[in-house]
């Protein structure tokens, strides 16, 4: 994980005119969230795992599944998540498991970031910056 410093750390916004600016761009929520904090991500890469640019938030008024919800982001960073290929060895056996959980445990949930992608999520973070500060 590579923290990048930005103007938008500790900035509150409604999560309506996040989504409405971010989606666009090509972020999505995160399925990480909770009903108090989630993380806007954006996919960069797939290169020996996935890379990513998050933008973390937290309610700071209201839930995250109510209307009119304000956030405030944490500070971005870059990620790299890289996943075993194969057979999960830990995996834990039965239908209703499987039924609930299909994911493998991550080989490195905060893998190695090359610099190219901490260059790229710069360039984006600054787009993102651009776009929300205008609002």
């Amino acid at each position: 994980m590579i923290p990048i410093p930005s103007d938008l750390e500790n900035r509150d916004f409604s999560l309506h005119d996040l989504e409405e600016t971010l989606k666009p761009i090509g972020f999505t929520i995160g399925g990480n969230w909770d009903y108090d904090q989630g993380s806007f991500d954006y996919k960069m890469g797939v290169e020996d795992g996935y890379q990513f640019l998050r933008i973390p938030f937290k309610a700071v008024k209201g839930m995250l599944d109510s209307p009119g919800v304000v956030v405030k982001l944490g500070k971005p960073f870059v990620l790299s998540h890289v996943y075993q290929s194969g057979v999960d060895a830990d995996g834990r056996n039965g239908a209703l498991r499987g039924a609930v959980d299909q994911f493998q445990t991550p080989k490195d949930p905060d893998g190695e970031v090359d610099d190219k992608f901490v260059e790229e999520g710069k360039k984006l973070l600054q787009t993102v910056e651009h776009s929300l500060m205008q609002r």
